[in-house]
């Protein structure tokens, strides 16, 4: 079995990289992005509650409850309606979509380097255990 430096390694994790961000789920990702940021309606509600969200932050600070509530309950009634705007629907269907995707990746390197500790140690896949216990066990003091 070949060792690898950290610098290999890390030459793969680019390709690897560049490999995901041109897969279609990212593509599709970058496509709904660009179609939020040139729907001037979508804008207008992102610009709107983030300064509905400032105050909110303002009256947080200076203790204004009611103030707080009513500009909470508006940032609340705002992002409601952007949420149905059928753009934002899609553009979020495919944040789920890009996440899911790079969980998969992640969780399946992850697994595969532990399941090749396992094997690489003689142990038990199975069981999920390394050889290096059995090793131990098995080592002889002359």
């Amino acid at each position: 079995m070949a060792n690898y430096t950290k610098e290999q390694v890390m030459e793969q994790v680019q390709q690897l990289s560049m490999a995901i961000a041109n897969t279609p789920e990212i593509d599709r990702f970058k496509e709904v992005e660009a179609k939020i940021n040139e729907n001037e309606k979508v804008q207008q509600y992102i610009n709107r509650i983030k300064k509905l969200q400032k105050q909110a932050v303002n009256f947080q600070y200076y203790e204004k409850t009611e103030a707080l509530k009513k500009v909470e309950k508006e940032i609340e009634r705002l992002q409601d309606e952007l949420d149905a705007i059928p753009v934002v629907q899609e553009f979020k269907e495919t944040q789920v979509d890009v996440n899911d995707f790079l969980q998969l990746v992640t969780t399946t390197i992850a697994n595969q380097v532990t399941d090749e500790i396992i094997r690489d140690t003689g142990g038990d896949l199975l069981q999920g255990t390394t050889g290096s216990a059995l090793q131990a066990g098995s080592s002889c003091d002359h």
